[in-house]
Order: C-alpha cells, then structure tokens, then sequence
C-alpha cells in the first residue's frame, strides 16, 4: 500500500493546479489572435453574430390621404402652356394636385414631355383620351354653326366607331401610347371616351353607327391592351355626364365593371342646358351618384365643374358647392374646368369669384400633395 507522506501530497497538489490553469483559466487568458492554448477552442465555441433584419419597407402613401380631397384642374392649352394653371394657382391661392388634359387620336402622337411637365409641378396627370378627330369640332365652331349641329357634325367620324376599337383596328395607335405611358415611372390617370352617355361625342353609342354594348367592348380592350403591354401605372377613370332627364341610358349598361375600372368621373356644370336655372350641386350630381352607387363603390371624382354668372350667382354657387362637398365621402377630387368657353367658366373670371373659390379650398381637407411615389386610391375607406 502507498503511503502518504508530506512530499507526496505537495506534488500532488501541484499536478491538479497545473492541471486547473491548463484546462480552465488558460484558454480564457490567452491571446485569441496570438495562437495561445486554448484558442481554437475558443474560436469554435463562440457562437456566430447573426446581421440583424432589415426594416419592414414602408407602405406607399395613398394618392390622396383618407380625408383628403385632391384639387384639379383643366385649360384650354393644357399641358402645352401652363399660363392658365398659373393663373388659376394665384387665384385660388393653393396649388392643384391633378392636371386634366385632352388629345384626340387623330393628331395626338404620345409625348412624353407632356406628361413630365405636368408631374415637374406636382400633379398627377390625367389624361382625356378621345377617340375622334378633334379638328372637325374646331372647324365646326369656327363656322359660328349652332351648338346641336356641331354636335352632329362631330359625332359622324366612322374611322373610331367603337367596334373597330373592339376588333383591334387601330391597336398599334394604342400601343405606341401603351408603351410610352407604360415607361413614364410613375402614376398617370386615363379618361377614355368621357361622357359617353350623351349624344354630342362619336364614342357614344346613339351615334357614329355604334351599337349597345360596344362601349363596354371597346373599353375593355383598351384597357387589357395596356395590361398586357406592361402598362400598370394606369388609373383607369370611367367618366360619364351627370344624367339629366329619364331619356339618358342607364349608366349601368355603360360600366365595363370593377376590374376595369378605378375611379368613376361626373362631369356636370352649373348654367347651361338643362341646369341653366339655379341648381346647387346636390341638384345637379346627387342623382347621379345615387345611381352609381347600385353598381360600384369605388372612388369618385368631379373631372369637370364650374359654373357660369349669367344669373348673377356664380359665387353663391361656389361656396355653396364646397359647404356640401364633405357630405359626400366617396367624392376624391374635383377639377375645375377653368376655360372661357360658350361661357366664361373661369375662377379667374372676377375677382369675386376667385375669392369665393379661395377661401373655399383653403379647408384642410384640400391641404395635400401629390409625389410620383404615391399610389392612387382604389377604394373609398383606404
């Protein structure tokens, strides 16, 4: 048997110490970039840092915010000359968020400038896209013929009957605008074919040989051939006149359908034809709207008012308008058609006038922006 003595039990005390730093403090206390004992055990304990998530991306902001109403505009010159939206901008002391202008497919060739001069100054562009040839209106007028002739006389352009638009006839037209709207980069809202429950435009269907059903055909063709072309920043607005008496059609008959359609469009004035006599606007739009609202929810915008002062009430008109326009939650946008035309429908018309329509929009509810990133909205309660 081993005996234990005093030297004994020291070296073995010795031997578990050395065995304690070798295996316990050394590998702690040694230099990890030197090679020291212990260090790749270190090395492969450690666990690896992981990068931390990126942010959630942020939602776009909605075009125009809940709330909100957008202010627009339409002139003469349109998007060539904007000393009119100038003026009206001084006037009305508040920059519009949208401009509304027109070409015709006969002489309209897609410009790109256009529509970057319009986006330059901070509204969205919209676009009326009129399948007729605009030329024949002006000479017409030029002629001082009747307001109901020139209506015939522009109505009869067979070239743009809405079946050949249906059929694809001029569909390389479309797509050359397909394309160069397709590649703008950022939101621009089309008008095709407005009013279109009239009599006085060849993309009616009581007029220029078109047949029931055909512009609902046409529409959707267009509509699909810039979907396929890769044109998807469009906002598709489907624009009919306020109806006026129980011989119109039914709107209902003219919808291409929600999924062809983004916002709805009323155009309606106070001071001529049938609402020549003071009506305010509840009178002049609220039927219509009561009817659009047993086919579709989406959003709605006024894309042409104003009003006339041949009875003297145009700045009553004015503040009334804008004392019932927050009744109606699903109206977006409403774009002042600032033309002397027939009538002088201009803000800028008086001094009055412009006061009146001034202090109207400057409410918050008409405070906003408009940026290319936004996204437009699609749905009343976004």
């Amino acid at each position: 048997m081993l005996r234990l003595t005093l030297p004994r039990v020291l070296v073995a005390l010795v031997a578990v110490l050395l065995l304690t730093y070798a295996f316990a403090v050394a590998p702690r206390t040694a230099d990890p970039l030197g090679g020291g004992v212990g260090s790749d055990v270190a090395a492969t304990s450690r666990p690896s840092a992981s990068p931390p998530p990126p942010p959630p991306a942020a939602e776009p902001e909605v075009f125009p915010p809940a709330g909100k109403v957008f202010i627009g505009v339409t002139t003469h010159e349109g998007a060539y000359d904007f000393d009119a939206v100038d003026e009206f901008t001084r006037a009305a002391k508040h920059q519009p968020q949208v401009m509304l202008f027109s070409a015709d497919w006969a002489s309209g060739r897609f410009d790109r400038s256009l529509f970057d001069r319009v986006a330059d100054r901070g509204m969205m562009p919209m676009l009326a896209w009129e399948p007729w040839d605009y030329r024949i209106d002006e000479k017409a007028r030029e002629q001082g013929l009747p307001l109901r002739q020139i209506d015939e006389i522009r109505s009869d352009q067979p070239d743009y009957r809405l079946a050949r638009i249906a059929a694809g006839d001029l569909d390389d037209y479309l797509l050359s605008w397909a394309d160069g709207i397709g590649s703008l980069g950022y939101p621009v809202a089309i008008r095709f074919g407005h009013e279109m429950n009239g009599d006085w435009y060849p993309w009616s269907e009581a007029t220029n040989g078109n047949r029931p059903g055909d512009y609902v055909r046409a529409w959707r063709h267009l509509h699909d051939l810039f979907r396929t072309a890769g044109a998807t920043n469009v906002t598709w607005v489907w624009s009919p006149n306020v109806q006026w008496d129980d011989s119109t059609t039914p709107l209902k008959s003219l919808y291409p359908g929600d999924a062809y359609v983004d916002w709805l469009g009323l155009s309606g004035y106070y001071g001529t034809g049938y609402f020549s006599d003071y009506r305010n606007f509840d009178e002049i739009f609220g039927d219509t709207i009561g009817e659009l609202r047993t086919f579709t929810e989406r959003p709605l915008v006024i894309t042409e008012t104003a009003a006339a002062d041949d009875n003297g009430r145009k700045v009553e008109w004015i503040r009334e308008t804008f004392r019932l326009l927050p009744r109606h939650r699903d109206i977006i946008g409403v774009i002042w058609f600032e033309v002397d035309k027939e009538l002088d429908w201009r803000i800028v018309s008086s001094p009055a006038s412009a006061s009146a329509f001034a202090q109207a929009v400057a409410a918050p509810r008409y405070d906003l922006r408009w940026s290319p990133e936004m996204v437009p909205r699609s749905r009343i309660g976004d």
